[in-house]
C-alpha cells in the first residue's frame, strides 16, 4: 500500500504543478484519484498525504545572492527564444514527480538560468574562460540545481559536460547515478545488456540520450572510451563524464582528450566543456603546505580546462572558505592560473523547510533550557576515547551509544505508525577516521542490534508483560524520554516494533566498501546504521538520516560543517530527529553557524551593493574567524602575520590568562570607577534589558581600558596591540565617540558589587580541561560570553527594525519574531559599542544531582572573571586590516591538528 500512496502523491504532485488548489479541492482532488487508479487507501492514509502536500507546497525559496565581474554582459536572454529546452523540462518533470515543492522548483529554474547565463555562451565562436562557484548549504540541493545547470547548458549546446564527484568511489557512484536519473535517462550500470534500461528523467522520454562516458559501476578508463570511435565534436548529442578526483583518473581523461581531439594532440579542442566541480573546497585548492597530490589535482584541473578553446569552470560547495582564501592575483607559470572564481560567486539561499545549521545550532539552542535536537556524549572517554589509535579495541560500546541505537529503533517505528515504511530510515555513527576501528564498532553494534530484535521476536507481542524483558523495558525508557510526547502511546510502538525494526542492519561505509544499497528495495524502506569516517563526511547522502552519533575532534570550519550529513530535509519526521556530540563540538558548530550565516548575508550585501568576487574574497579573508578557517593548509612553522579585517566586526575576550584573572578585574573596576569619575550616567536609571547603557564616551577611555588590558596569547583576535591601533588611525572621526554597555543580567548567581555598582553577572561555563594549560575558556569552544542580541543594545529602534525587515526579505522569512543575527545591527550602528563584561563561572556538568547550579569553587582562584567584547561598525576605510601575530605551535596546541584525511590516503582507495 504504501509504493501506491507514493504513486498516488506523485501524480497530484505533478498536477499541482499547473494549478493552486484550496485545503478542500486538494482534498477532492486526492479521493478522486484515489477511486480512479484502485489505490484503495483508506480516510486517515488520504488525509496524512493531503497535509504532506499542503505541508510541501508551503514550501519557498529565495533566488539567492550573486557577486560578479562588471564587464561581462550576461547572453542568455537574447538567445533564449532559440533554445528548445528538452532536458530542462524533463528534469523539471522529474523534479515534481519526486514531490519537491513547487515553489523550490520555480527557484531552481530562475537560479540555474543565472547561472547559465554567466557561463560562457556556446553558440559564440571565440575563446573564452569563465571562472565560478555556487555556495550552498550542506546537504541543501546542490547535486539538484548543478544537475538542472547541465540540462539547461546542454539544451543551449554544451556538448562535454565534466562532474568531478568528490575522492571517494562510493561519492562518484552516487553522483553517476543521480546524473543517470535526472540527465541521461538510462541505467548506465547496465549498458550493453538486452532491455530498456530507462529511468528518471528517461521514462518521460527516451530521445536524445547523452553519451555517457562513465558508468555507476566504472570511472572514466581510456580504453573503455575509445571503443566509441566518433571524435568528440562530431557528437549530436552532449557527452558526459562523471570522475573521481584522483590524479590517476584526471591523467588518463587530459591523455585521451588530446588523443581524440579532432584538431590533433597540439591544439585545443573547440567543444564548448563545462566543468562541474562537485566539493570544490575538497583537494581542487592549491594549497603551499599541503600533500603534494592535492596540488597535483589542483594543476590538473587547470590542464583540463586550458585543453578547451571555450571553458567554464563552476566549483559547487557548501564550505567555499578554502576556495575564497585562494589568491585571485596568485599566476604559476608551471600550474597556469588558480581557480580563484574570479567571475562570478552564486549564494544559494536554502528552502524554508531546510534542517540546517541555524536551526540546529542557533535556534534549536536556547538561552535557556536542553537543546532540541542535541545530546551530549559524555561516557566514552574510557571506552572509545575521541583521540585513539588504530589498534584501539572495542570491549563494549558507550552507554549513550546504545542509548542512540535504541532511540533509532523506535524513531523508525513512529515513521512506520505515521505512514512512511515505504521510506528509507538510517543512523549515522562517525566516530573513528581508522576503517579497523570501525569495522570493531560494527560488530559491537551488530551484536547489540541482534539482541534487541531477538528480545522483540519474542517478547514484544505480549504487551504489559514484555516489560519484564530488559531490552524491551529500556526501548520504552527511551521512547519516554525522547518520544513521549509524539502521538503514539507505548502500547501502539511496542506493537509495531517487530515490524519496523526486524530488517535493520548494520554496514560499514569507508574505502573498505560501501554496504549502503538503498536500491535494493521493495514495498519496506532500508533501516539502517551506517559507520564510517571520511566517506561519510563528504557529500554522501545517508537516505533518511535520523539519528546521529557523532565523535570525531576536527576544529576546521569545512571539514566540521561537512561532517554534519544530518543536515538536508526531514519532512515528517524532523521531530524525531537527535544528535548525539559532545559539549565541544556542539560550540564548535554553533560558532561556525554564526559565521556560516555571516557569509551568506555578506554575499546578499555584496550584491546590493555592486561588489565583485575579489571584493568578496578580500572581506571573507580579511573576517575575524579566518584563523581557523586556513590553519591546517596554510601554516608553515613558527610564528605567522595574519591580516583581519575589523570593518563590521565582533570581538571579545573568551579565553582568558588564569594568571591574569586578578589585574583584569582590577583593570575592570578602574574602568568602572572613570566612568563614575567623568560624571557618565546610564541611559536609564534603572538597568535596560542587558545592563547599563552609556553613549557618547570618549575613545581615550576604550583606548585606556585597552592598555592595561592583559591578553593570553590563545585569544589571538583580541590582542590589544593591533585594535589600538586600529582604533587609534580612527579616533578622530569614525570611532571617536563610543557607546559602553556594563552588562547586568537578573538570575541566580550573587550579584558583583563595587563602589556604587551592583552588576547581575552573567553564567557562562568553562571548559576544565584548558585549566591544565593556564587558559581559562569560557563557553568552552564556542568562544562566546555575550547574549545573543547584545549588538542590538544602542541602536536607534527604527534602524533595527528597518535592519530586521531588510533580514527578513533577504531570508524570505514572514515571521518577525524571530532570532536574528547580531550582525544586521552592527551595520547600523551610529557609534561603536564596547560591552564589559563580569561573568559568573560554572563547571561543564552545570548543574548538580538537584538540578542546582554548580559554581566553579576547588582548584581555581576566583568565580568571577572580568571579560570585554567591542561591535565595530562598517568602517570607511573597510579594505584595510590589521596583523595579527600568531604562534602556530601554541595555535595547533590548543586546537590540535585536523584528523580528518581518513583511512590512509585519499588518493589510493
Amino acid at each position: 500500500m504504501t509504493s501506491k500512496i507514493d504513486h498516488l502523491d506523485s501524480v497530484i504532485s505533478q498536477s499541482l504543478a499547473h494549478q493552486r488548489k484550496t485545503g478542500e479541492e486538494l482534498r477532492d482532488m486526492i479521493v478522486n484519484f484515489n477511486n480512479l487508479l484502485g489505490i484503495g487507501a483508506d480516510e486517515f492514509a488520504l488525509e496524512q498525504l493531503a497535509k504532506d502536500i499542503e505541508s510541501r507546497f508551503s514550501v519557498t525559496m529565495g533566488l539567492g545572492a550573486m557577486v560578479a565581474d562588471v564587464d561581462f554582459r550576461p547572453w542568455l536572454d537574447d538567445v533564449k527564444a532559440s533554445i528548445t529546452p528538452f532536458y530542462w523540462e524533463r528534469y523539471k518533470k522529474l523534479l515534481l514527480k519526486n514531490g519537491l515543492p513547487q515553489d523550490v522548483v520555480t527557484a531552481t529554474d530562475a537560479i540555474t538560468e543565472r547561472i547559465l547565463s554567466r557561463l560562457g555562451n556556446p553558440k559564440l565562436e571565440q575563446q573564452w574562460d569563465r571562472r565560478g562557484m555556487v555556495v550552498g548549504h550542506v546537504q541543501s540541493g546542490k547535486t539538484a540545481n548543478y544537475t538542472g545547470l547541465i540540462c539547461k547548458a546542454a539544451d543551449a549546446g554544451y556538448r562535454l559536460i565534466i562532474v568531478i564527484a568528490g575522492i571517494h568511489n562510493n561519492l562518484r557512484n552516487q553522483t553517476q547515478e543521480r546524473i543517470d536519473e535526472g540527465f541521461i535517462g538510462r541505467d548506465t550500470g547496465r549498458s550493453g545488456q538486452k532491455g530498456n534500461h530507462a529511468i528518471g528523467v528517461g521514462l518521460f522520454d527516451d530521445r536524445n540520450v547523452p553519451v555517457s562516458l562513465t558508468n555507476t559501476k566504472r570511472d572514466f578508463h581510456k580504453e573503455t572510451a575509445s571503443t566509441n570511435t566518433s571524435q568528440i565534436d562530431s557528437y549530436k548529442v552532449p557527452v558526459v563524464l562523471v570522475i573521481k578526483k584522483n590524479p590517476s583518473t584526471l591523467k588518463n581523461l587530459l591523455d585521451w582528450l588530446k588523443d581524440n581531439s579532432a584538431k590533433g594532440d597540439d591544439q585545443m579542442i573547440d567543444q564548448p566543456m563545462l566543468l562541474i566541480d562537485d566539493e570544490a573546497d575538497n583537494a581542487s585548492i592549491n594549497t603551499k603546505y599541503a600533500k603534494e597530490e592535492v596540488t597535483k589535482i589542483n594543476g590538473q584541473i587547470r590542464d583540463l580546462l586550458s585543453t578547451f578553446n571555450r571553458s567554464c569552470y563552476v566549483g559547487y560547495t557548501a564550505t567555499p572558505f578554502a576556495n575564497i582564501f585562494v589568491d585571485p592575483d596568485q599566476y604559476d607559470d608551471a600550474l597556469k592560473e588558480d581557480l580563484f572564481p574570479k567571475h562570478f560567486i552564486i549564494g544559494l539561499d536554502a528552502p524554508t523547510n531546510y534542517f540546517g545549521a541555524g536551526k540546529v545550532f542557533i535556534d534549536g539552542l536556547p538561552e535557556e533550557g536542553p537543546p532540541v535536537w542535541l545530546r551530549h556524549i559524555t561516557d566514552n572517554k574510557d571506552l572509545l576515547p575521541v583521540k585513539h589509535k588504530i589498534d584501539q579495541d572495542i570491549a563494549e560500546l558507550p552507554p549513550s551509544l546504545v542509548e542512540a541505537v535504541r532511540s533509532f529503533l523506535v524513531a523508525r517505528t513512529i515513521r512506520n505508525l505515521r505512514g512512511q515504511a515505504s521510506k528509507h530510515c538510517s543512523m549515522l555513527v562517525n566516530a573513528s577516521r581508522f576503517t579497523d576501528v570501525q569495522g570493531r564498532l560494527r560488530n559491537r553494534i551488530h551484536e547489540r542490534l541482534v539482541a534487541i530484535q531477538n528480545a522483540v521476536r519474542i517478547n514484544g507481542s505480549l504487551g504489559p508483560r514484555g516489560l519484564t524483558d530488559p531490552e524491551i523495558s529500556a526501548l520504552r525508557n527511551v521512547w519516554a524520554k525522547e518520544y513521549g510526547d509524539t502521538e503514539f502511546a507505548w502500547e501502539e510502538v511496542q506493537s509495531a516494533l517487530l515490524d519496523a525494526i526486524a530488517s535493520a542492519k548494520v554496514v560499514e561505509v569507508n574505502s573498505r566498501g560501501n554496504g549502503l544499497d538503498y536500491a535494493a528495495t521493495g514495498e519496506i524502506g532500508q533501516t539502517v546504521i551506517a559507520i564510517g569516517g571520511y566517506s561519510l563526511s563528504r557529500g554522501l547522502t545517508l537516505e533518511g538520516l535520523t539519528v546521529t552519533w557523532f565523535l570525531r575532534n576536527t576544529m576546521m570550519y569545512d571539514t566540521l560543517m561537512q561532517m554534519g550529513r544530518w543536515f538536508g530535509y526531514r519532512g515528517g519526521y524532523e521531530d524525531l530527529c537527535r544528535i548525539w556530540m559532545p559539549v565541544d563540538a556542539i560550540d564548535w558548530y554553533a560558532h561556525i553557524a554564526e559565521a556560516t550565516a555571516e557569509l551568506h548575508i555578506e554575499l546578499k550585501n555584496m550584491e546590493n551593493a555592486k561588489l565583485t568576487p575579489a571584493d568578496f574574497g578580500l572581506a571573507v579573508r580579511s573576517h575575524p574567524t579566518a584563523l581557523l578557517v586556513t590553519a591546517r593548509n596554510k601554516m608553515g612553522s613558527g610564528q605567522k602575520v595574519v591580516h583581519v579585517g575589523l570593518s563590521n566586526a565582533w570581538v571579545e575576550t573568551a579565553k582568558l590568562g588564569v594568571e591574569d584573572i586578578d589585574a583584569n578585574m582590577e583593570n575592570a573596576k578602574s574602568f568602572l570607577d572613570q566612568l563614575a569619575a567623568e560624571g557618565f550616567t546610564p541611559e536609564a536609571e534603572k538597568p535596560r534589558a542587558g545592563g547599563f547603557l552609556f553613549r557618547q564616551v570618549p575613545v581615550a577611555l576604550i583606548q585606556r581600558f585597552l592598555v592595561g588590558w592583559r591578553n593570553h596569547e590563545a585569544a589571538f583576535l583580541t590582542q590589544t596591540g593591533p585594535i589600538r591601533g586600529y582604533i587609534a588611525a580612527r579616533m578622530d572621526d569614525e570611532l571617536k565617540d563610543w557607546d559602553v554597555l556594563i552588562a547586568s543580567v537578573g538570575g541566580t548567581a550573587k550579584p558583583f558589587k563595587h563602589e556604587e555598582w551592583t552588576i547581575g553577572p552573567q553564567i557562562r561555563k568553562v571548559d576544565l580541561g584548558d585549566l591544565e594549560k593556564g587558559l581559562l575558556s569560557i563557553s568552552g569552544k564556542k568562544a562566546r560570553i555575550a547574549s545573543r542580541g547584545v549588538e542590538k543594545i544602542g541602536v536607534a529602534p527604527e534602524a533595527a527594525a528597518a535592519a530586521e525587515a531588510a533580514y527578513r526579505e533577504t531570508q524570505k522569512i514572514a515571521d518577525a519574531r524571530m532570532n536574528y543575527p547580531d550582525s544586521i545591527y552592527r551595520r547600523v550602528r551610529e557609534r561603536p559599542l564596547f560591552v564589559l563584561q563580569i561573568v559568573k563561572l560554572r563547571e561543564d556538568g552545570y548543574r548538580d544531582a538537584n538540578g542546582n547550579e554548580v559554581f566553579i569553587k576547588e582548584n581555581f582562584p576566583t568565580s568571577e572573571v572580568a571579560g570585554w567584547g567591542m561591535s565595530l561598525p562598517t568602517s570607511l576605510l573597510p579594505g584595510e586590516r590589521v596583523e595579527y601575530i600568531v604562534n602556530v605551535q601554541k595555535f595547533r596546541e590548543l586546537y590540535g591538528n585536523d584528523d580528518d584525511t581518513d583511512e590512509g590516503s585519499f588518493i589510493d582507495e
